[in-house]
C-alpha cells in the first residue's frame, strides 16, 4: 500500500487544487456578498440550493468519461478513447441546457417555500444569471474528465486557478462598482461567476483540442457517428453518479431550507460553515477523482491487487487530511466566520456549527473517496441508493425532529447531517472492499 501514496499524491494534487480552486468561486461570492451583510448573504444560500443541487448533477453526469477512458487507455484502446469524447460532449451539453431550463422552471415556486421575503427577492435574479453558467460548466467538464481519465490533471488545475482569480476580479469591481462600473450587489457576484466560467471552458476546450498530447484523439469532436449503445452505457454510469450528488447536495440544500425556516441569522451562518466545509471536501474529493482514475486505469489492466491497495492508500490519505482540517475547524471556530461577515450573532451561532463540522471531515473524506473507487469500478447505482437511505431516510427526518420538535434549532439540523456522513462512509467502505475482494477471486 505505501508504494501507491506518491503516484496517488502526484495523480491527486492537481486533482485537488483544481476542485478546491473551483469551489473557492462560490467562497469568494460568499465572503464578499457578506460584506454587505446577512441578507445578502442569506439570499446567496438560498439561490445556492437549487443551482448546486443541479449543478452537481451534471457535474456528476460529466464523471462518466473519467472511469471508460482511464479504462480504455489502461487496455490500449485508442478508438474507444475516441468514442467515449465524441458521445461525452453530446451527453454534457444536452445536459447543461436541460438544467439550465429546469431552473428557470422552479423560479416561480420559490416565493411559496417559507423563506423571509427579502431573501427570495434578492435570490431570484442572482439565480438567474448563475444558472447560464451550468452550460460552460459542463463544457469544461467534459475535456477537464478527458484528459484526467488520460491521467493529466494539471491544466484543468491551472485553468481553474486563473478563472478563479478573474472571478474574485471581477467581484470587486462588479459588486461594490468599482473603476466606473455599475454597484450591482449580489447581482454582481453572479455575473463575475458566468464570466469566469466561459472563460474556463473555452480554455480548457483549446488545451485539449490543440495540445500534443491529445492529437490521436482529435476526431472526437467531430459532429456524428454517435453510439447509441455507448451513449446508454455512459447514462448508466452518469446518470446514477449525478443522483448521488443530488441526494448528497439535495440533502444539504434542504438543510439550508430548514435553517431558512429558522430564520436569517441561521441561514447566514449555515452558509458561512457550508462554505468552509466546502473547501475541505473539495481537496479529498480530488482524491476520489484520482481514485476513479487509478481504479479504472488498473481495472483495464485487470490488476486487482494494485486496484485495491491504491484505493485503501487513497482513503488513508483522505483520513489524514480530514484531521487537520477537523484541528483547524475546531481552533479557528470564531475567526473563519469572521472572515465572512461582521455580526457578532451570526459568528457565535456559526462557532457552534463548526465544532460539529470538525467531527464530520473524518466520514466526508472518507466517503468521497470510497465513492470514487467504486466509481473506478463502475459500480454507481447501489451507492446512490445508499447516498440516498443515509441522508433522505436517516439524517433529514432525524435532523427535523432534533430542529423542530426537541428546539435544538440549527445545532439539531448539523447534527443529522454528521449522522448522515457517518452512515455514508461505512456503507462505502464496506460495499469497495466486498466489491473489489470478489473481482479478486474471479
Amino acid at each position: 500500500m505505501h508504494q501507491h501514496i506518491k503516484p496517488n499524491f502526484l495523480l491527486a494534487y492537481p486533482v485537488m487544487l483544481s476542485m478546491l480552486g473551483q469551489v473557492m468561486t462560490g467562497v469568494a461570492d460568499s465572503v464578499m456578498v457578506g460584506w454587505m451583510g446577512a441578507v445578502p448573504l442569506a439570499a446567496s444560500s438560498f439561490a445556492n440550493v437549487f443551482f448546486n443541487v443541479l449543478l452537481f448533477f451534471g457535474v456528476g453526469v460529466s464523471y462518466a468519461l473519467t472511469p471508460l477512458v482511464a479504462q480504455a487507455e489502461g487496455a490500449n484502446e485508442s478508438s474507444k478513447i475516441i468514442a467515449v469524447l465524441k458521445n461525452g460532449i453530446l451527453i454534457n451539453l444536452l445536459t447543461g441546457f436541460a438544467l439550465v431550463l429546469l431552473i428557470f422552471g422552479i423560479e416561480p415556486f420559490m416565493h411559496y417555500m417559507g423563506q423571509p421575503e427579502e431573501v427570495v427577492t434578492l435570490a431570484l435574479p442572482y439565480l438567474s444569471i448563475i444558472a447560464l453558467s451550468i452550460i460552460p460548466t459542463m463544457i469544461f467538464q467534459t475535456y477537464r474528465q478527458f484528459a484526467e481519465g488520460l491521467q493529466r490533471t494539471r491544466a484543468a488545475m491551472i485553468i481553474v486557478v486563473g478563472s478563479n482569480l478573474l472571478n474574485i476580479a471581477l467581484n470587486y469591481v462588479l459588486i461594490f462598482g468599482h473603476y466606473g462600473f455599475p454597484e450591482l450587489g449580489l447581482n454582481g457576484a453572479g455575473w463575475a461567476t458566468l464570466i469566469a466560467r466561459v472563460a474556463m471552458a473555452i480554455s480548457m476546450m483549446a488545451y485539449v483540442y490543440f495540445g500534443r498530447r491529445y492529437q490521436p484523439y482529435r476526431s472526437g469532436f467531430s459532429v456524428g457517428g454517435y453510439s447509441a449503445k455507448l451513449i446508454s452505457k455512459m447514462l448508466h454510469i452518469g446518470i446514477p453518479a449525478g443522483s448521488q450528488f443530488i441526494f448528497e447536495a439535495g440533502a444539504f440544500g434542504f438543510s439550508a431550507i430548514m435553517m431558512g425556516w429558522i430564520g436569517t441569522t441561521a441561514l447566514a451562518a449555515h452558509q458561512i460553515a457550508i462554505n468552509l466545509a466546502t473547501i475541505s471536501y473539495m481537496t479529498t474529493s480530488g482524491l476520489g477523482a484520482a481514485a476513479t482514475i487509478r481504479v479504472g486505469n488498473f481495472l483495464g489492466q485487470h490488476d486487482k491487487k494494485n486496484l485495491r491497495a491504491s484505493a485503501f492508500a487513497m482513503i488513508w490519505m483522505a483520513t489524514g487530511i480530514m484531521m487537520l482540517w477537523a484541528l483547524l475547524f475546531i481552533f479557528g471556530k470564531e475567526f473563519l466566520p469572521a472572515l465572512y461577515i461582521d455580526d457578532d450573532v451570526v459568528i457565535q451561532l456559526t462557532a457552534s456549527l463548526m465544532i460539529i463540522a470538525a467531527f464530520f471531515q473524518l466520514s466526508d473524506g472518507i466517503q468521497v473517496v470510497a465513492a470514487g473507487a467504486l466509481r473506478g469500478l463502475q459500480d454507481v447505482k447501489i451507492p446512490s441508493l445508499l447516498i440516498f437511505v443515509a441522508y433522505w431516510v436517516i439524517a433529514l427526518p432525524l435532523g427535523y425532529v432534533l430542529a423542530f420538535v426537541l428546539d435544538w434549532a440549527a445545532i439539531g439540523i448539523w447534527i443529522g447531517l454528521l449522522i448522515g456522513l457517518t452512515i455514508t462512509a461505512s456503507a462505502m467502505v464496506i460495499r469497495f472492499n466486498r466489491l473489489s475482494h470478489t473481482m479478486l477471486k474471479d
